[in-house]
């Protein structure tokens, strides 16, 4: 009898670890593979259509970006539910919608932070909430801006994210600054700057910086992985 039930809980003991190990999750590639299915429903819990989510990029740009704004995330972008799996609106190139779990895994050791419009109950309604994709959707597609201009033409990661809020729900998230109040004085900043503009640098060019973003005082924080 005894070890009749030894073996009933062991079944259930694997039967429960196999449930919540790993699933099989398709992304929007049509690609499935193995996610952690205990830390994709525990994420799940916390996260709204709405919130922000920042990494550090492994990009060639990334180094430079966190020398020059003095923040360790570089990459950002707006969180979104579709059909009840989530999403990362981001501008990369193009802008496109990435699947939460491939956005995550491409940035630095997977470490990511979820902050959210401190009173987003009551501001990101049904509504504003459609009308963010709606503002979202004309930047769809378009390519990466990599000298950070601020025209609708071309776009980066935090000038997608506080343009849908500001034209969608009249918010402001993090102060708008000018390449000219950035530290620029670093050697790898300098060679991305001439990269970039040579030696005609917009200095009084308008810009949005994750950093900026990541520290407003609009935002409070979600999630840390």
């Amino acid at each position: 009898m005894k070890k009749t039930l030894l073996i009933i809980f062991t079944i259930g003991i694997l039967a429960f670890l196999g449930y919540w190990g790993t699933e099989m999750y398709q992304f929007a590639d049509g690609v499935k593979k193995d996610v952690p299915r205990f830390q994709k429903v525990l994420l799940e819990e916390k996260i709204q259509n709405g919130d922000i989510i920042f990494q550090t990029s492994k990009s060639g740009q990334s180094k430079a970006i966190q020398l020059a704004t003095g923040s360790k995330y570089s990459h950002m972008g707006i969180i979104y539910e579709n059909d009840g799996q989530f999403f990362v609106y981001e501008a990369v190139q193009p802008v496109k919608l990435t699947a939460l779990s491939e956005w995550i895994k491409r940035g630095e050791n997977s470490h990511y932070v979820i902050k959210r419009l401190e009173n987003a109950d009551q501001l990101l309604t049904s509504s504003v909430m459609t009308r963010m994709k709606q503002i979202g959707d004309q930047f769809k597609g378009k390519p990466y801006d990599i000298y950070f201009e601020w025209s609708d033409d071309k776009i980066y990661c935090s000038e997608l994210v506080w343009k849908i809020y500001k034209q969608a729900a009249d918010i402001e998230i993090g102060e708008l600054e000018q390449l000219s109040d950035f530290n620029i004085t670093n050697d790898i900043v300098k060679a991305k700057m001439k990269e970039r503009y040579g030696s005609n640098i917009p200095m009084s060019e308008k810009v949005i910086s994750p950093a900026a973003m990541f520290n407003s005082d609009k935002l409070i924080t979600i999630y840390i992985n």
